[in-house]
Protein backbone atom coordinates (compact mmCIF):
# COMPACT_ATOMS: atom_id res chain seq x y z
CA UNK A 1 0.00 0.00 0.00
CA UNK A 2 1.70 3.01 -0.88
CA UNK A 3 1.12 6.55 1.15
CA UNK A 4 0.81 8.85 -1.71
CA UNK A 5 -1.63 9.13 -4.94
CA UNK A 6 -2.00 10.43 -7.94
CA UNK A 7 -4.83 13.26 -8.91
CA UNK A 8 -5.37 14.89 -11.98
CA UNK A 9 -1.13 14.84 -12.85
CA UNK A 10 -0.27 15.67 -8.96
CA UNK A 11 1.30 13.54 -6.69
CA UNK A 12 -0.11 14.06 -2.85
CA UNK A 13 1.30 12.61 -0.11
CA UNK A 14 0.90 11.87 3.28
CA UNK A 15 1.75 15.30 5.46
CA UNK A 16 0.90 17.80 2.43
CA UNK A 17 -1.39 20.78 3.24
CA UNK A 18 -4.10 20.47 0.42
CA UNK A 19 -6.91 22.62 -0.29
CA UNK A 20 -10.39 20.77 -1.92
CA UNK A 21 -13.04 22.61 -3.48
CA UNK A 22 -16.29 20.03 -2.38
CA UNK A 23 -19.91 20.31 -3.81
CA UNK A 24 -22.42 20.08 -1.51
CA UNK A 25 -25.94 19.93 -2.00
CA UNK A 26 -28.45 21.30 0.14
CA UNK A 27 -32.06 20.66 -1.29
CA UNK A 28 -31.98 21.64 -4.89
CA UNK A 29 -29.09 24.31 -4.86
CA UNK A 30 -25.64 23.30 -5.25
CA UNK A 31 -22.37 25.30 -3.71
CA UNK A 32 -19.01 24.69 -3.60
CA UNK A 33 -17.46 24.68 0.20
CA UNK A 34 -13.12 24.39 0.60
CA UNK A 35 -11.62 22.24 2.53
CA UNK A 36 -8.29 22.89 3.81
CA UNK A 37 -6.14 20.55 5.88
CA UNK A 38 -3.13 18.20 6.13
CA UNK A 39 -3.67 14.15 4.52
CA UNK A 40 -3.83 12.06 7.49
CA UNK A 41 -3.84 8.38 5.35
CA UNK A 42 -4.14 7.19 2.56
CA UNK A 43 -6.35 3.91 1.96
CA UNK A 44 -7.20 1.18 -0.55
CA UNK A 45 -4.72 -0.92 -3.01
CA UNK A 46 -6.58 0.49 -6.25
CA UNK A 47 -7.66 3.73 -7.75
CA UNK A 48 -11.16 2.52 -7.62
CA UNK A 49 -11.67 2.18 -3.86
CA UNK A 50 -8.44 4.58 -2.99
CA UNK A 51 -9.60 6.92 0.11
CA UNK A 52 -7.96 9.70 1.70
CA UNK A 53 -8.65 11.72 5.42
CA UNK A 54 -7.73 15.27 5.44
CA UNK A 55 -7.51 16.68 8.45
CA UNK A 56 -8.03 20.34 9.57
CA UNK A 57 -8.72 22.95 12.79
CA UNK A 58 -11.78 24.47 13.16
CA UNK A 59 -12.03 28.62 13.88
CA UNK A 60 -13.30 27.20 17.20
CA UNK A 61 -10.31 24.78 17.90
CA UNK A 62 -11.74 21.43 17.01
CA UNK A 63 -10.17 19.21 14.62
CA UNK A 64 -12.59 18.03 11.85
CA UNK A 65 -11.92 14.90 9.67
CA UNK A 66 -13.44 14.55 6.33
CA UNK A 67 -12.92 10.81 4.36
CA UNK A 68 -12.66 11.58 0.84
CA UNK A 69 -13.00 9.30 -2.30
CA UNK A 70 -10.74 9.80 -4.62
CA UNK A 71 -12.97 8.90 -7.19
CA UNK A 72 -15.54 11.11 -5.62
CA UNK A 73 -17.72 13.55 -8.00
CA UNK A 74 -18.28 16.07 -5.28
CA UNK A 75 -14.43 17.11 -5.59
CA UNK A 76 -14.74 20.07 -7.76
CA UNK A 77 -10.74 20.99 -7.49
CA UNK A 78 -7.99 20.03 -5.37
CA UNK A 79 -4.62 21.56 -5.32
CA UNK A 80 -1.49 21.57 -3.50
CA UNK A 81 -1.41 24.09 -0.61
CA UNK A 82 2.15 23.35 1.21
CA UNK A 83 4.26 20.50 0.70
CA UNK A 84 5.19 17.95 3.16
CA UNK A 85 8.66 16.36 4.07
CA UNK A 86 7.46 13.55 6.26
CA UNK A 87 8.35 9.83 5.84
CA UNK A 88 5.74 8.33 8.03
CA UNK A 89 2.85 6.15 6.71
CA UNK A 90 -0.02 7.58 9.03
CA UNK A 91 -0.25 11.26 10.91
CA UNK A 92 -2.30 9.81 13.55
CA UNK A 93 -0.10 11.32 16.00
CA UNK A 94 -1.38 15.47 15.28
CA UNK A 95 -4.52 14.53 16.76
CA UNK A 96 -3.03 15.72 20.15
CA UNK A 97 -0.91 18.66 18.81
CA UNK A 98 -1.62 22.12 18.30
CA UNK A 99 -1.62 23.81 15.20
CA UNK A 100 1.38 25.78 15.51
CA UNK A 101 3.15 22.23 17.12
CA UNK A 102 2.12 20.53 13.61
CA UNK A 103 3.37 23.34 11.77
CA UNK A 104 7.07 23.26 13.49
CA UNK A 105 6.69 19.05 13.29
CA UNK A 106 5.63 18.75 9.58
CA UNK A 107 7.32 21.88 7.83
CA UNK A 108 10.49 22.08 9.24
CA UNK A 109 13.86 22.23 7.43
CA UNK A 110 16.07 19.28 8.46
CA UNK A 111 19.71 21.39 8.85
CA UNK A 112 22.73 19.38 8.34
CA UNK A 113 25.35 19.15 11.42
CA UNK A 114 28.78 20.02 10.23
CA UNK A 115 31.82 18.29 12.86
CA UNK A 116 35.05 18.97 12.80
CA UNK A 117 37.46 16.02 13.58
CA UNK A 118 40.52 16.11 14.49
CA UNK A 119 43.18 14.02 12.02
CA UNK A 120 44.55 10.85 13.43
CA UNK A 121 48.22 12.31 12.68
CA UNK A 122 47.65 15.39 14.42
CA UNK A 123 49.91 16.30 17.37
CA UNK A 124 47.99 16.70 20.60
CA UNK A 125 48.05 20.31 21.58
CA UNK A 126 49.12 21.52 24.72
CA UNK A 127 46.03 22.42 26.87
CA UNK A 128 44.86 18.63 26.18
CA UNK A 129 48.34 17.20 27.30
Amino acid sequence: MSNSFLYKDTRYKIGDTVSIDYKLKEGDKERIQIFKGIIVKVRGDSEANRMFTVRKISKTGTGVEKIIPLLSPYIAKMELVKKSSYQKAKLYFIRGLTEQEVRTKLYQVRKKVITKHKKVNEPLSKKSR
